[in-house]
């Protein structure tokens, strides 16, 4: 009884045809006549405590109507317990120190046009809409017609609670959205082909991972040694007991940056080699998932 063996030469043989295959397909691809769709790049800013946080990230779609503008502003919210600004008497908690500011509104109970106009009504810069709870960070360009020149990007659940739950707590957020980049969507009578190409490259990895000697490659190798070096650095980094009287206590002290939660008295905090410090419980996943300290990206391993 034989059974299949996939050597090198073979691996190589399949892969070559793989690669034939899909550049005959793309190649064959002609000019698409669908609407093209640009990402929304976010540049988001707030402050906790003493420390301003930055983060950046090609993380929305612009809306089919919408100008492909740069805009910033602070981030306001529809007053009351709905989110979704359908009312057309919605206000908004529009910070009194800014200058410009751009509503964030919930998808939902409304078309996109309803909403925006309300925002664009009350004098917003710009319009946020993140997704359906439940839908991670997916996100599609936003049809809404008649909504004049107002910034509208839809960006996914994730990044819009986050931001919400910011707000809420009394944070200070500025964004700041620019163009991306452009995608253009394939013919639709093209896509059985590129899934029967993926279906037979899967079909390829999976026979040749089921196959292939179990010998890991030095990639793995140096990624589980690298993990070991930050779980060990880890357990050599002070951990601190919080007690009534330590000035960390302070109300004017600084909160976790991580959870963004005051520190307690018996709170277990974790000291990094460049002196900042955290919960434990909120630092060490964060170490082993980067590595390096969330204030000053001081490296654990390179100290």
């Amino acid at each position: 009884m034989s059974f299949l063996r996939i050597t090198p030469s073979t691996h190589t043989s399949v892969s070559s045809g793989l690669l034939r295959l899909s550049i005959f397909l793309l190649l064959s691809l002609p000019d698409s006549n669908g609407k093209a769709f640009w990402t929304a790049h976010l540049n988001i800013t707030f402050q906790v405590g003493n420390k301003i946080i930055s983060e950046s990230g090609e993380s929305g779609v612009f809306g089919n109507h919408s100008p492909l503008e740069r805009v910033s502003g602070a981030v306001a919210l529809p007053e009351g317990w709905n989110q979704n600004a359908c009312n057309p008497l919605t206000n908004f908690s529009r910070p009194k120190q800014a200058d410009s500011w751009l509503a964030l509104i919930e998808r939902g109970g409304c078309t996109f046009t309803h909403k925006i106009n309300v925002a664009a009504e009350k004098g917003a810069n710009g319009v946020i809409i993140y997704n359906y709870p439940g839908t991670g960070n997916k996100v599609f360009p936003m049809s809404h017609q008649g909504t004049e020149n107002i910034v509208a990007v839809m960006i996914g659940n994730l990044k819009g609670m986050e931001l919400l739950h910011l707000i809420q707590k009394g944070v200070y957020v500025t964004v700041i959205i620019e163009v991306g980049r452009v995608h253009m969507p394939w013919l639709s009578h093209y896509v059985m082909s590129l899934f029967t190409f993926l279906a037979a490259t899967v079909t390829y990895l999976f026979l040749y991972r089921v196959w292939r000697p179990r010998v890991p490659n030095s990639s793995t190798r140096t990624r589980s040694r690298i993990k070991a070096h930050v779980k060990k650095a880890i357990g050599q980094l002070q951990l601190r007991v919080l007690k009534e009287g330590d000035e960390e206590l302070n109300p004017n002290e600084d909160s976790c940056v991580v959870c963004f939660d005051t520190y307690k008295p018996q709170d277990v905090v974790r000291i990094l080699t460049c002196k900042h410090f955290f919960h434990q419980a909120c630092i060490d996943p964060w170490l082993l998932a980067h590595r390096t300290c969330p204030m000053c990206k001081c490296d654990i391993l390179k100290i």
